[in-house]
């Protein structure tokens, strides 16, 4: 019995859902379709394809489907065909309990492009059940005095089915004193009453016994019987009479346990026990026995539990008053439960698009539908998102809605939206449901890698080890996944003869930069070159890079003596007057640095000397000079070794060896002779007198070479003074006179420079410093030469 009534209960829920589904709204767009209950699963109930006029392929690639509302899923639709199928065996009584027309609402969906068809099933019914009694035995206590043509009611059966399937009609076994009538309540169930025929005597007959069999109305019909055992009572000849035959009620969904619904009365004329009064439910069914109850003395009539407009709309049963000699009268209680505000609406998401791609436009997100089990303004209801959000509600058919976006969306703005869709009712209070979903945006490869700097400017030493890492440059790309994946690249040099290629390598991974192989600082202090990084993405986006490699300079050369040349087979010997003063300038050590900066910066030191004291070198610009006064106890020939070291770290030095000979006298020894100047034009060798500057201007810097040159012709045809390179006498260009009497020369000083290979060649010799009236001796040799020293600092000649 239990099972039943619960059976029941579901049947009525399911009864009140659909009748609000059905209510709601539009007439169904497809359909109506039938199918009988209990028809097997997989059984085809229609073919949507030919209803929607859509072929196969459209129906596949459209991605239609069917939603059913609930949790259970009684319908499939099957692509391959277009047809509608069973997907489980239907139970009428279990969808619809005692609804009639039993019907289910679906919703065909097409997902691309959205399209929404409304559709109804019905379900018929089958008789499969029996009419079945709640009581084995009905006990019936008529007075013997009671008047021909009385009614009384019997308890009817209950039969699952509906329609003509249920309860159609009563009988009773043949008897002699009753015959049964079929009533009719006022929601269509068939009660039995018995009407007496013949007049009863207690004393002849006081109990009488018969079946009473219930039929349904299928073919064939079923049917269902209980024992009635009439029990003739001593004459009671006044039964209770209820002060009005209906009681309508009304009582909120809300109302607590024990609420009073309403008090009924009955009076008998009778006195005594025949007029005392006990009332009663009469024939209730299990839902309103645990529902209702009623004070058998005073008729209130009281809550058990609380009533839900959502489960049963209204309850309808008799009030049984009841005398003390058995007599008996019956009202009707109809109770209607009216809706309170007590069911938030409920979201029921359809479809959901994530992640969704950037840059496009009216992308269906996601589709729900939203329903209420209260009723009236309670039942109805409005959907909203908050207005900061780039998406858009639209309803789209009965309660269902589509979130759209309203705009393009931009990834690398914002990469994730949690949309909060607010469900409220129309209800006093409103109540609202929130429903949050969660949609990623993907990526669109719409933003080109950007370098950490428009520039970079690396600095290594020269001589590095091949391979070595001399920097990185780095971009970054906004995008996400291989649309940011980025591979850097040397590009191609505008000049077309730099060989990049073997001079600097790229990771192309992590843009780290190389140096294929040693610099040299000397061959090349700087190199620009660009870089590009483009991502993966398709098309590939690229951007590119400036870079400025400078090379540091090592001191790896070591200083080099530009004169006097050393040469162990003929020695140049500088010649210096008894007479010279002192501080008198005797020679100047020429030396160069093939580095830069400091690493060129240039020191002399005299190391030794014949005779200590004797003479002098200037640190900083090579000048050997006399230190005293030269006397007759002076040796003649003197030898002197000076040093050359120049600045950098560590340092490196060169040594040059002096030879000193001592003669008498002191000819002209600041001024050239007269005839000298006379004579400067003639001649046929060419002779070059250079003035070197060694200045350090910067690391990028090697040499500063400030030359002055002047022509002018080596008389062959006059001896020397001396043996070694002719020296013209006099005035000459680029040549500087002491005029202060102090017996020393200017920093400036003359040296005869031959060039190799006639005057368009890039190689030259320094031949020795020109002093005007002394001439060195270098034995052996008309000239002594310095050994080719070629282009290699970058001096145009």
């Amino acid at each position: 019995m239990e099972i039943g009534w619960m059976r029941n209960l579901r049947q009525r829920q399911v009864l009140v859902f659909f009748v609000l589904l059905s209510l709601s709204g539009a007439d169904p767009e497809l359909g109506p379709y039938s199918v009988v209950e209990e028809t097997e699963k997989g059984s085809i109930v229609a073919n949507l394809g030919k209803d929607l006029g859509l072929d196969l392929a459209e129906m596949s690639t459209r991605g239609a489907r069917i939603i059913s509302q609930g949790n259970k899923e009684n319908l499939r639709l099957k692509v391959q065909t277009g047809d509608l199928v069973i997907n489980e065996k239907l139970d009428r009584e279990e969808l619809c309990g005692s609804i009639e027309p039993c019907i289910l609402h679906f919703q065909v969906l097409m997902e691309k492009p959205l399209e929404i068809f409304q559709a109804e099933l019905r379900v018929q019914d089958i008789n499969d059940h029996s009419p079945v009694f709640t009581e084995r035995e009905m006990i019936l206590k008529i007075p013997e005095n009671s008047p021909l043509g009385n009614a009384f009611p019997l308890s009817n059966a209950l039969d699952l089915d509906v329609g003509s399937n249920n309860v159609q009609n009563y009988k009773i076994s043949p008897n002699s004193h009753f015959h049964v009538l079929t009533r009719s309540r006022s929601d269509g169930r068939k009660y039995p009453e018995l009407v007496l025929e013949k007049e009863l005597d207690r004393e002849e007959e006081p109990e009488l016994r018969f079946r009473l069999t219930a039929l349904d109305g299928g073919s064939p019909p079923r049917s269902g019987t209980t024992q009635v055992r009439i029990e003739v009572v001593d004459t009671n000849d006044n039964a209770p009479e209820f002060q009005q035959p209906i009681y309508k009620v009304q009582i909120l969904e809300n109302s607590p346990v024990g609420s009073l619904v309403v008090t009924v009365s009955a009076r008998d004329l009778d006195s005594g026990v025949n007029g005392k009064i006990l009332y009663t439910l009469f024939q209730p069914t299990e839902d309103i026995s645990k529902t209702l109850e009623v004070n058998p003395m005073t008729g209130e009539i009281r809550l058990r539990k609380q009533v839900d407009f959502e489960m049963v709309l209204s309850y309808e049963v008799d009030i049984k008053a009841t005398d003390g000699g058995g007599l008996s009268g019956k009202c009707t209680l109809l109770l209607q439960v009216v809706d309170v505000n007590d069911n938030p609406p409920e979201v029921t998401m359809s479809a959901l698009t994530s992640p969704i791609p950037e840059n496009s436009t009216d992308i269906v997100v996601a589709v729900f539908s939203v329903a209420d089990h209260d009723s009236g303004n309670n039942g109805k209801t409005t959907a909203s998102i908050k207005e900061d959000l780039p998406f858009l509600l639209k309803p789209s058919g009965k309660n269902f809605y589509t979130l759209v976006t309203e705009r393009a969306l931009d990834r690398e703005e914002k990469a994730e939206y949690n949309i909060t869709i607010t469900v409220s009712d129309m209800g006093t209070p409103r109540l609202q449901t929130e429903h949050s979903i969660s949609v990623q945006v993907s990526d669109v490869n719409d933003n080109a890698p950007a370098f950490t700097h428009t520039s970079y400017t690396l600095r290594v030493r020269e001589n590095n080890s091949p391979g070595l890492h001399i920097g990185s440059v780095s971009a970054t790309d906004r995008d996400a996944g291989t649309n940011a994946q980025l591979t850097y690249s040397l590009l191609p040099p505008p000049e077309p003869h730099l060989a990049l290629a073997s001079l600097v390598a790229i990771d192309a991974d992590s843009g780290q930069l190389f140096a294929l192989r040693p610099l040299d600082y000397e061959a090349l202090q700087a190199l620009e070159f660009r870089v590009g990084a483009a991502d993966r993405g398709s098309p590939a986006l690229s951007s590119q890079a400036l870079v400025r490699l400078l090379v540091l300079d090592a001191n790896d050369n070591s200083p080099f003596v530009l004169y006097p040349m050393q040469n162990a087979s003929a020695p140049c010997t500088e010649l210096l007057p008894r007479a010279a003063e002192p501080g008198y300038l005797l020679t100047k050590v020429v030396a160069v640095d093939g580095d830069s900066g400091q690493n060129a910066w240039l020191s002399y030191q005299l190391l030794k000397a014949t005779e200590p004291g004797l003479f002098s070198v200037w640190p900083h610009n090579g000048e050997v000079r006399t230190a005293r006064l030269l006397s007759e106890r002076d040796a003649p020939k003197h030898r002197l070794l000076v040093l050359v070291r120049d600045n950098g770290e560590p340092p490196l030095s060169a040594s040059v060896t002096l030879h000193v000979l001592l003669v008498d006298g002191f000819s002209q020894p600041y001024l050239p002779l007269p005839e000298a100047a006379a004579e400067q034009g003639r001649g046929d060798a060419l002779t070059l007198h250079l003035v070197v500057a060694l200045a350090s201007v910067s690391s990028l810097f090697l040499l500063c070479v400030l030359v002055f040159v002047a022509v002018r012709l080596c008389r062959r045809s006059r001896p020397a003074s001396l043996s070694g390179c002719a020296v013209p006498q006099g005035h000459f260009p680029g040549h500087l006179v002491d005029v202060s009497g102090a017996g020393t020369l200017s920093h400036s000083y003359q040296y005869e420079v031959c060039l190799m290979g006639g005057t368009g060649t890039n190689e030259f010799k320094f031949l020795k410093p020109v002093i005007p009236s002394l001439s060195p001796q270098c034995p052996g040799k008309e000239i002594e030469e310095i050994p080719s020293f070629r282009n290699s600092l970058g001096i145009n000649y």
